[in-house]
């Protein structure tokens, strides 16, 4: 029951099946050839399996330094729902996993849409509880683990839009803002909701909660969450650092963050403002990046980086400056004010630009990857970067301009295999990370 709402809190517990999940490390055997398929037995150990840490600015699994090379693909759970679009979830871990991925950002809401997990506050459907279900034990198939969205700042796939628009229909809302999101009682309440359900969700295959399963890597409260209505930044630091602690004391094993882009505010200082691109520089929209990645509750900040979408009329030289300097400017922040790893969540450049070659987007990627390794190799906080986004074949209704599908580009593959190599090499030492990623970097 949600305080003050009247909402009923149906908890979906699903019904448990036996599945193995034996152990993998994120970045170590290549467990393609080492696990069985889900359903080969109960495991008593599985709770006990190793969890991802952060040891002041760094990652840590295993007692070793560890520096990610993943992906999004947002669109994992909405794919699992019908038996007929299942096979793609698969084909896209077993792609990733050849390039040595191993960890995917994926969303875990669809709120009101079609497919919808959240029908309307607190109800919810089995048939995609149990469709996200199958995307976390396939994952732990293939030695991925799992970066989960809780809900989205756009329109897509419900978003924000659509808690106040229930709360409008319910006749509890006190505005129809978008941003009344992060402000009124009744839609926190809803969110919390929502938090609670899938935080304590059992999954049917691994007969695991949630909140105890190891293959997810950590939570994200929102996919890029902006507050235009309250430049201060005020609204947003409180709704971040209310959602946070909810998170926290329900499960306290993941590592959380918040999604932000990244844009610095008004508390940051004018060298680090004027990093902020083009009409970003005045225009913060709520956000004030080391301000709210200093919340107690938050173990890692996030950055995003759209050199097209954010320099309009830039050229490739521009484009490389600007992302070499975004980044470093938050990796240094990690490093010095903030003592928490800086992840880069998402980074893209669309061939529906003008002028697209894909010579510019290796180009701009391998200074992404460049800027991660550097920083790894000195033990700094830049943990690693996230394409956005890669796609198994024949889902071009999902591309948006970014959507790389690996066999089809050599050369990213290349560039994106060279990046997990080259991280595991640092992990394990070279030698040893050719053995246990033999089929990638052998």
């Amino acid at each position: 029951m949600a305080a003050g709402n009247g909402l009923i809190l149906y908890h979906i517990l699903g019904l448990a099946s036996f599945a193995a999940l034996l152990y993998f490390s994120l970045c170590g055997v290549d467990i393609r050839h080492a696990l069985p398929s889900i359903g080969g037995g109960a495991s008593s150990s599985a709770a006990s399996l190793p969890f991802v840490e952060r040891r002041g600015a760094r990652f840590f699994l295993d007692g070793r330094p560890l520096y990610l090379n993943g992906w999004n693909s947002y669109w994992l759970m909405d794919q699992a729902v019908e038996p007929d679009t299942r096979h793609r979830v698969s084909r896209m871990f077993s792609a990733a996993a050849a390039m040595g991925l191993t960890v995917c950002r994926t969303w875990a809401f669809n709120d009101g849409a079609y497919n919808a997990l959240q029908l309307s506050p607190g109800k919810f459907d089995q048939r995609v509880f149990k469709a996200l279900d199958r995307v976390v034990a396939e994952a732990a198939q293939h030695g991925v683990r799992l970066i989960l969205s809780l809900a989205n700042n756009l329109d897509a796939y419900g978003g924000k839009r659509q808690y106040v628009r229930w709360a409008w229909e319910e006749g509890v809302g006190l505005t129809a803002s978008n941003d009344s999101f992060f402000s009124d009682p009744a839609i926190r309440d809803y969110f919390k909701v929502y938090i609670k359900t899938l935080l304590t969700r059992k999954n049917h295959l691994t007969g695991l909660q949630y909140k105890d399963d190891p293959t997810i890597f950590a939570w994200e409260l929102m996919n890029e969450p902006r507050c235009t209505s309250d430049p201060s930044g005020d609204t947003l630091q409180r709704w971040m650092e209310e959602m946070a602690a909810y998170v926290k004391s329900i499960d306290k094993k993941h590592l959380l963050t918040v999604g932000t882009e990244g844009f610095y505010g008004p508390t940051s200082p004018p060298d680090k403002l004027s990093v902020n691109p083009g009409d970003w520089y005045p225009n913060n929209y709520g956000l004030d990046f080391i301000r709210n990645s200093k919340i107690a509750n938050i173990d890692f900040a996030s950055v995003h980086v759209y050199p097209d979408t954010w320099l309009l009329h830039a050229n490739l030289d521009e484009k490389l400056k600007f992302v070499k300097g975004w980044i470093t400017s938050h990796v240094e922040d990690g490093d010095k004010e903030l003592d928490k790893p800086v992840l880069v969540s998402e980074f893209g450049l669309s061939h529906l630009v003008e002028g697209f070659q894909d010579s510019h987007r290796d180009a701009i990627y391998k200074a992404v990857y460049d800027i991660v390794h550097v920083s790894a190799m000195r033990g700094g906080a830049g943990a690693g970067a996230f394409v956005w986004q890669l796609a198994a074949e024949f889902m071009e209704e999902y591309h948006d301009g970014f959507a790389i599908v690996p066999s089809e580009r050599p050369s990213m593959q290349r560039l994106i295999t060279e990046q997990s190599c080259r991280l595991a090499a640092l992990r394990y030492g070279e030698a040893e990370a050719k053995r246990v990623l033999k089929t990638t970097c052998g």
